[in-house]
C-alpha cells in the first residue's frame, strides 16, 4: 500500500538529511507503528506519505514514495485527500470549521460525498469516538483531548484507505485512548484500512501493532520487523518491555497480560521487599490553596467546589478524563480564569487580581500548547529572552534545554522543532525563572522515554529544593514515577485525593503497567523493582 524507495529528505539550511536510506513497504490492511527518539524524523516520514513533505514543508525529497500507486512527487496533498487521512501532532492546526459536527462533515463536503451518506457517517463517528454530547460545542471550548478526538474523527468520516497519525493518543486519557485504538483496530481488521502511526506512549499501542518501524537516530536507515523483535533492540521501549529485559524474559512481553503470565517468579522474589517511595515533603504553609472553588466557562461548569492545597516540595498529579477540569484548575491558579465562587490564593495573593509581572515570580505555567510561550526566531534568542526576564545568569535557559533534550541547535526556529523539542524549550523557558509554584499541563506530550526520564530528574531536583509542582497529566507512568499525591477530577469535582500508591493501584484506568503486572503488591515503576533486586 505504501512504498518508500531510497527516500531521503533534506530541509533548507540543514547540514544533514533528516531522513536517509528509507527503503521499505507498508502492507495493505496492517497497523504499523513508527517509533524512535524525539527529533529523528518520524513526523517527516509521515508527512512524506500524505504529500505534505515536500509540497508544504519545502526541502528536497530524494527517491520515491507511492501510496496505492500514486507518486507523492507528482500528486499534491489535495490530490491524495481521498486516499490518505492525516492527523498531525497539533490538532488545532487541523481544524477548519467552528463546531464539532461541522468539522466532522467538512472533509466529506470537500470530496463531494452525498448528503445522506455524510449524515450517516457523522453519526457513526460521533458514537465511535464518544463525541455525541459535544456535537454542537465550539471547538475552541474543548479540552486538548477532546480536540484530538475531533481531529481523528474528521479524517475517519471520508473513509480513506490509509490513515497517517502522528501521536494520536498523546492528549487522551487512558480510557479515551483505548476507545480510539479499538476504533483503529476495527478499521484495520474489518475494512482493511492501512494505519501508519507514530507514538511515544508505547505502553498504549505496541501490543496492537502488526509491525514496528524503528528510526534509531537522525539520518539513520529504519529497521522494520515484528514488534517483539524490534523492541529487543529499540532505544525507546515501554515499561512492560523494560521489566521483561530486567527479568530476562524471552521473548519480551508486549502486553500486561503476557507479562503477568510470566511474573510469578518475580513476584516471589519481591514478596519480602518494600518499594521505595518518594519521601513526602516536611510540613509547611501551603504555597497554593483553593477553597470551594467554582468556575464556569460559557455554558460549562468547569469546576465545582474544588478544595486543594499544595505545600512547598510537594508534587501533585491532577488526573481524570478529558474535559474533567484539569487545565481550567491550572488556569485558575495562574490567574487566567476568574472564579465564579470560592477562592484561590497563591503565595498569599489572589491570582486574577494580581498583575502578571508580579504573579510570574510566584507561579509558572507550561500550557498544553508550548508554542503559546515561544515568540523569538531562534532557540538562542528564546533562551536569551528567558534569562533576561528571569534575571538569571546568561546561559541558564540554554543549559536546561540541553539537559532536557540534547542536540537542539541554537539557530533553529522554534516552529521547526518537533513537538517534543518545542515542549522541552518551553519547559526550559519557564524553569529558568524557578518559580515557587510550577504548573505543567501534559508535560510529557511528544517526549520519548529518555527525555521523560531527564525531565523527571529535573523536576525531582526542583521539588527537593522546595518548589511545589502540579502536573495535569494523562501519563500514568509519569504520575507513578514522580508524584507524592494524585488528585482525580471528574466533571469538575475532586473524587479522589491521596498518596500515589493508594490512588493509582486501586484504579484500572490510572494504574501503571508495573502495578498491573505485579499486583497485588504495591510496585509502581521499573526503577523501584531494579533497586529492590
Amino acid at each position: 500500500m505504501i512504498r518508500f524507495e531510497r527516500v531521503s529528505v533534506t530541509y533548507a539550511d540543514a547540514p544533514e538529511p533528516t531522513l536517509r536510506g528509507v527503503d521499505l513497504t507498508v502492507p495493505e490492511g496492517e497497523l504499523v507503528l513508527l517509533v524512535g527518539p524525539s527529533g529523528v524524523g518520524k513526523s517527516t516520514l509521515l508527512g512524506a506519505v500524505c504529500g505534505l513533505v515536500p509540497h508544504f514543508t519545502g526541502g528536497v525529497l530524494g527517491g520515491r514514495v507511492t501510496v496505492d500507486g500514486r507518486d507523492t512527487r507528482t500528486h499534491k496533498p489535495r490530490e491524495l485527500a481521498d486516499l490518505v487521512g492525516t492527523v498531525g501532532q497539533d490538532p488545532l492546526a487541523h481544524f477548519v470549521t467552528d463546531t464539532v459536527e461541522d468539522e466532522l462533515a467538512y472533509g466529506m463536503e470537500s470530496l463531494g460525498v452525498a448528503p445522506d451518506v455524510m449524515r450517516r457517517r457523522v453519526e457513526e463517528t460521533l458514537d465511535l469516538l464518544g463525541l455525541t454530547e459535544l456535537r454542537d460545542r465550539p471547538i475552541a471550548t474543548l479540552s486538548g483531548g477532546q480536540q484530538q478526538r475531533v481531529a481523528i474523527g474528521s479524517v475517519l468520516t471520508p473513509h480513506p484507505k490509509v490513515l497517517v497519525l502522528d501521536e494520536p493518543t498523546s492528549a487522551l486519557d487512558p480510557a479515551a485512548a483505548e476507545e480510539v485504538l479499538a476504533v483503529l483496530q476495527r478499521l484495520v481488521h474489518d475494512l482493511g484500512t492501512t494505519v501508519l502511526m507514530a507514538e511515544h506512549r508505547l505502553e498504549r499501542v505496541v501490543q496492537y501493532a502488526d509491525q514496528v518501524i524503528l528510526l534509531p537516530g537522525p539520518g539513520e536507515p529504519p529497521v522494520m520487523g515484528a514488534p517483539a523483535a524490534v523492541m529487543s533492540r529499540s532505544p525507546v521501549f515501554p515499561p512492560v518491555v523494560a521489566l521483561g529485559r530486567l527479568a530476562g524474559w524471552d521473548p519480551l512481553p508486549l502486553s500486561v497480560r503476557d507479562a503477568r503470565r510470566r511474573a510469578a517468579a518475580l513476584r516471589e522474589r519481591l514478596a519480602d521487599r518494600t518499594p521505595v517511595a518518594p519521601a513526602p515533603p516536611p510540613p509547611a504553609e501551603p504555597v497554593a490553596v483553593t477553597a470551594k472553588l467554582g468556575l464556569r466557562r460559557g455554558r460549562v461548569e468547569a469546576l465545582r467546589e474544588v478544595s486543594l492545597s499544595v505545600r512547598p516540595g510537594e508534587t501533585v498529579a491532577l488526573m481524570g478524563r478529558n474535559g474533567a477540569g484539569k487545565s481550567t484548575l491550572l488556569g485558575a491558579l495562574v490567574g487566567m480564569h476568574e472564579p465564579t465562587s470560592g477562592s484561590v490564593r497563591v503565595g498569599g495573593k489572589t491570582p486574577h487580581r494580581t498583575s502578571p509581572r508580579e504573579m510570574i515570580r510566584r507561579v509558572g505555567l507550561v500550557p498544553q500548547e508550548p508554542r503559546d510561550l515561544l515568540y523569538a526566531d531562534t532557540v538562542a534568542a528564546e533562551c536569551a529572552a528567558a534569562d533576561a526576564d528571569a534575571g538569571a545568569a546568561p546561559g541558564s535557559c540554554r543549559a536546561l534545554v540541553s539537559e532536557l533534550l540534547p542536540g537542539v541547535p541554537d539557530s533553529t526556529h522554534p516552529r521547526d522543532l518537533s513537538e517534543g523539542q518545542r515542549l522541552a524549550l518551553a519547559l526550559a523557558v519557564v524553569l529558568t525563572g524557578r518559580p515557587p509554584l510550577l504548573l505543567l499541563d501534559e508535560p510529557t506530550r511528544g517526549l520519548d522515554y529518555a527525555a521523560k526520564s531527564r525531565l523527571v530528574t529535573v523536576l525531582r531536583g526542583l521539588a527537593r529544593e522546595g518548589h511545589a509542582l502540579v502536573l495535569a497529566t494523562h501519563d500514568v507512568e509519569l504520575a507513578a514515577e514522580l508524584a507524592h499525591r494524585v488528585v482525580v477530577l471528574a466533571d469538575g469535582e475532586i473524587v479522589a485525593d491521596g498518596p500515589t500508591p493508594d490512588v493509582v493501584v486501586s484504579s484500572p484506568a490510572f494504574a501503571p503497567q508495573v502495578s498491573k503486572i505485579l499486583a497485588p503488591q504495591d510496585w509502581l515503576t521499573v526503577t523501584q523493582v531494579r533497586e529492590a533486586l
